[in-house]
């Protein structure tokens, strides 16, 4: 192992070195096809033995039927804002949201502009609640309001900015709206922890926080969604953006991300090494609970986020006084700290801990928390 700084960006966000050393290794001639990873045609034998096994170890890993299908996609999270209500409004054009944050508001804003959208719930208000500040708190679910005739109900499962995330997935049948399929983003907590991914209709994400590098996006989706509830998109949808399309070709209606797939399949691989998700959902919440100790423990450090709904994934935190942002993130880089300033829509300092942070990250960076508040308080 080499000395590198514990990286707390929230995305891209770190690797396992394991998987960068082996890329490394690999990167002139993959297993002795005298090529590169980057230079193999993406409908060749050589790599679609390469694709099966990733398509292969996501599904062993997220442990889904045969009726859920995994597609790979470009243009990120961010891109499927809009494709999702493209590919599934249907004929009246009607979908649900809960805003509980930034991502969350971006993907309501994005789809505003193909149809009805209306919010279930949303905490970007504090009135009526007992909390200080907006975004750092879960609408309770049992207050939602669904609209039965919804085409689908759309949540975010972990806000990387503000640090909120999901414990509980509504039940849509409580919620009087039992056809209204329940659609997730979770590109910050895909396979951190065990989660039954057949609660929900749909469930997305980008790969660069947890499962990869920048430029790769997966949907994994119940084939009757697009199948038999919502058979076309919205006239305009391009061809290449159609789920439909895609899942007829495999993930190869267009020439896919194939290098950012080959680094997903690594990092697959590294989970399955290290005794699978349940074994990394264990270590992250002894990570999480560890550095939400430290901070609770401490009248100088401020967390905001509702102790319920805190995500074990990223952990944002403040300073009692703006001019010590500074010196505490100078400090922390010359420890090997790097990567801890807050979201620019919030402020503040942030730590990501995801699958690939070791513990000895975690506590290290304890220590500096410790350190530098017996010299500021």
């Amino acid at each position: 192992m080499t000395s590198r700084p514990f990286n707390f960006a929230a995305g891209p966000a770190m690797l396992p070195e394991a998987v960068l050393s082996r890329a490394a290794d690999e990167m002139l001639n993959w297993h002795g096809s005298g090529m590169s990873v980057m230079e193999m045609t993406h409908r060749g034998a050589v790599y679609l033995s390469l694709f099966e096994k990733v398509m292969a170890d996501f599904r062993r890993l997220l442990n889904l039927p045969s009726h859920y299908k995994i597609l790979f996609m470009q243009g990120g999270a961010t891109a499927q804002n809009a494709l999702l209500p493209l590919n599934l409004l249907g004929a009246n054009r009607k979908a649900d949201y809960v805003n509980t944050g930034h991502w969350s508001t971006k993907s309501v804003n994005e789809a505003r502009q193909y149809g009805d959208i209306h919010l279930a719930a949303t905490a970007e208000s504090t009135a009526g609640t007992p909390h200080s500040h907006p975004f750092t708190f879960i609408p309770p679910i049992s207050d939602w309001k669904v609209r039965p005739d919804s085409s689908y109900l759309h949540i975010c499962g972990n806000e990387t900015i503000g640090g909120v995330e999901f414990w509980q997935w509504p039940d849509m049948k409580a919620l009087g709206a039992p056809d209204v399929p329940l659609i997730v983003d979770m590109s910050s907590h895909i396979l951190s922890r065990p989660i039954d991914v057949t609660r929900f209709a749909l469930a997305y994400g980008g790969v660069q926080k947890n499962l990869g590098i920048a430029g790769l996006t997966f949907v994994v989706l119940d084939e009757a969604l697009i199948r038999d509830r919502v058979k076309a998109p919205l006239p305009g949808c391009p061809t290449v953006f159609d789920f439909r399309k895609v899942m007829e070709n495999d993930s190869m209606f267009n020439t896919p991300p194939t290098y950012a797939i080959y680094l997903t399949g690594l990092v697959l691989e590294w989970i399955s090494a290290q005794g699978g998700v349940e074994v990394l959902g264990q270590r992250n919440q002894e990570k999480a609970e560890l550095l939400y100790s430290a901070l609770d423990a401490s009248s100088f450090y401020q967390t905001r986020v509702e102790r319920s709904a805190r995500s074990f994934m990223n952990v944002p935190f403040y300073l009692p006084d703006d001019r010590l942002y500074e010196s505490f993130l100078k400090g922390g880089q010359e420890r090997g700290l790097i990567n801890l300033k807050g979201h620019k829509a919030v402020g503040g300092l942030r730590a990501s801990i995801y699958n690939a942070m070791p513990i000895e990250g975690v506590r290290a960076l304890c220590a500096w928390l410790a350190e530098f508040e017996k010299e500021h308080a």
